[in-house]
């Protein structure tokens, strides 16, 4: 009786160890994040050459540092990169300010009882994150196009103006707008870690403060908002990492040349450069810096998160 479990000791001592067995089952998704994600690094050398379209990399100049210099070479330029960066960060900050949405959508939610209503509401604003932000255009086209378009329409039968109002090309508060196209965007899915988070908060904490005759928002305050904090500030550090890399899809579809010069991120700018003007080692070097940028922010979101909280987020 006692060989058999001696002999099952022996093969596990003989077998891999699971530090090992963790590694190849992680594996295959090394291989993908190497290959989609690093892999396309090997694009950085194009800023380090006069690239032109249809030529082998081999047969172009290599210029050096030239492209990066060419960012600050004249006040026209540097007048350019400062509009583009103006833009960048405006439209981040707005987005950091109305990250606490999704976080008070999510404490109400939780405070819903009605389970049918709650899934409906949960389902209802989950899906627009599943839509494309070309569709999303078409919506908004679809409201306030100056021809046929729902809301001038509206305000044009009540009385309240006398001609279309071009919402969409209008250059005015762009950057709030298209804040508040995001939120509308994103917000129950973004509240989807929220909501987890909730979900693992000691329901005990929740009694016992019933006990002690805790109200329904000094219970939210007290026990639902200090349970979710931790998630925040995570999501809340990693969203300054990513402070200059707010995409480039919303603006593009949404851009025109009316509001160009206000809704131009560096995202977009260096699809406009690169893929819309031909300059392809110049855009190259814009997006090395914007990733360094990147990169930096998140190594001082890392230290500032250790200094604040006594916890690092890498």
């Amino acid at each position: 009786m006692t060989a058999k479990p001696a002999a099952i000791a022996v093969r596990k001592r003989a077998g891999l160890p699971d530090k090992y067995k963790l590694f190849l089952m992680a594996l295959p998704f090394l291989l993908l994040v190497l290959v989609f994600s690093y892999g396309p690094l090997f694009g950085w050398s194009y800023a380090f050459f006069d690239y032109r379209p249809g030529i082998p990399l081999t047969s172009e100049n290599f210029v050096g540092l030239k492209w990066f210099a060419t960012l600050f070479s004249s006040p026209v330029q540097r007048a350019e990169v400062v509009r583009v960066m103006t833009n960048t960060i405006a439209m981040s900050l707005l987005n950091i300010a109305c990250s606490v949405l999704p976080v008070a959508f999510a404490v109400f939610l939780n405070e819903v009882r009605v389970p049918w209503y709650k899934k409906s509401v949960q389902v209802l604003t989950t899906l627009p994150n599943f839509i494309s932000w070309v569709l999303v255009y078409s919506f908004a086209y679809a409201l306030f196009n100056t021809n046929n378009g729902f809301l001038n329409q509206l305000l044009i039968r009540l009385g309240l103006q006398d001609r279309p109002i071009n919402f969409l090309a209008d250059p005015d508060h762009i950057w709030l707008k298209m804040c508040l196209w995001n939120v509308w965007k994103t917000l129950g899915w973004s509240s989807i870690m929220y909501l987890a988070a909730i979900s693992g908060i000691d329901q005990t904490l929740y009694e016992a403060a019933k006990i002690d005759g805790a109200g329904r928002f000094q219970i939210m305050w007290h026990i639902t908002v200090p349970g979710i904090l931790e998630t925040y500030f995570v999501l809340l550090l990693l969203s300054i990492a990513n402070f200059i890399s707010n995409g480039m899809e919303q603006y593009f579809v949404f851009q025109n040349a009316m509001n160009r010069n206000r809704i131009e991120v560096l995202d977009l700018y260096v699809y406009n450069i690169g893929l819309g003007g031909g300059s392809f080692s110049y855009a190259t070097a814009v997006s090395i810096l914007k990733s360094i940028v990147s990169l930096t922010l998140l190594f001082v979101a890392n230290n500032l998160s250790r200094l604040v909280r006594g916890n690092t987020i890498l």
